[in-house]
């Protein structure tokens, strides 16, 4: 199973008043985390990922989040994320992200594998992962 681990300063932006990460922010990490898991499996950046399959996306469909400890200006966290489950159109990422040797937050999505039928821009449907991304993975 491929684990790709990223490295996030955490900036005063990222911060609520009380100086800890605002909880939006991390579903933010989780998705940058996964576009690096795709990008160091296949070894493409997005952009050129949805363009060599002609996808749409891999959109969210489902998210969800354990916080344990808080993280705040100027710590420096590590997201480790691997794909978990792999389905014919939708796989699930899980997303640990450690500040030091303490998980303080594990995240888990859902994503679906869409093009969009005739190219219509206002419609994305869900179409067969191909097997050779799935490969690249193991």
């Amino acid at each position: 199973m491929l684990i790709n681990r990223k490295e996030i300063q955490i900036e005063w932006g990222h911060c609520d008043p009380f100086g800890i990460v605002f909880f939006p922010r991390y579903f933010e990490y989780f998705d940058a985390c996964t576009n690096a898991l795709f990008h160091r499996a296949l070894g493409l950046p997005k952009a050129e990922m949805l363009r060599r399959f002609q996808i749409a996306g891999i959109p969210l469909v489902q998210a969800s989040a354990n916080f344990f400890a808080p993280s705040s200006f100027g710590d420096v966290v590590s997201v480790e994320s691997c794909v978990t489950q792999w389905g014919k159109s939708s796989f699930s990422v899980q997303h640990r992200l450690l500040r030091g040797q303490t998980l303080a937050v594990e995240g888990f999505e859902k994503r679906v594998w869409t093009v969009r039928p005739g190219g219509d821009p206002s419609k994305a449907v869900s179409q067969a992962i191909p097997p050779e991304v799935i490969d690249k993975f193991s």
